[in-house]
């Protein structure tokens, strides 16, 4: 726990030299998704940072925002970024039906509306279509298409550890669910 930090920029830089290397940077969908795990990194990033000490022991500040509450705002909205890439603009009807549900919660994890649920059922889906397309167990390994698919399942899988870090520890303070608290 006390290296967490260091880990995180360590992989924040290995992402960005991800991004260079590899021309990432000017394809639309892959940089997409080296941001989304960047939102990831950034939640675990804030999970892991200790809130400053208040003048009371025990009383909460009102109406403050900490850099803590924008990057899981940051991050949230970062994670988001990857099922921008799995919108399909066909005419089929479970490709218009997966483009209006994977929307609507796409915009409830990003506005912190229903956060925990819409992102678990994220979670779920994310999982069945990463399994159905990026079967690379199903490729031989001496074919380039291998490589491929086994990247995109292991960067898929990133970002739904990304998404289980927004269920188990909510959205932060800077989202519609916390507003409601207020109300």
């Amino acid at each position: 726990r006390n290296f967490v930090q260091y880990a995180c920029f360590g992989l924040f830089g290995i992402i960005a030299l991800q991004t260079i290397a590899y021309s990432i940077l000017w394809d639309l969908k892959f940089l997409m998704r080296n941001l989304a795990l960047g939102g990831g990194l950034l939640l675990l990033l804030a999970e892991s940072r200790s809130e400053g000490k208040s003048m009371f022991a025990g009383v909460p500040s009102m109406g403050e925002s900490s850099p803590k509450q924008y990057m899981q705002l940051g991050g949230r909205v970062l994670l988001v970024l990857m099922f921008m890439t799995l919108l399909h603009f066909d005419s089929s009807f479970f490709s218009i039906l997966q483009n209006i549900v994977g929307t609507a919660l796409i915009i409830l994890v990003a506005i912190g509306f229903k956060t925990k649920l819409a992102a678990l059922t994220l979670v779920v889906w994310l999982m069945a279509i990463n399994v159905y397309f990026n079967a690379f167990w199903t490729i031989p390994a001496y074919k380039p298409m291998h490589d491929f698919l086994k990247y995109d399942f292991f960067q898929t899988t990133s970002v739904i550890g990304g998404l289980l870090l927004v269920v188990a520890l909510g959205p932060g303070g800077v989202s519609m669910d916390e507003k409601k608290k207020e109300w």
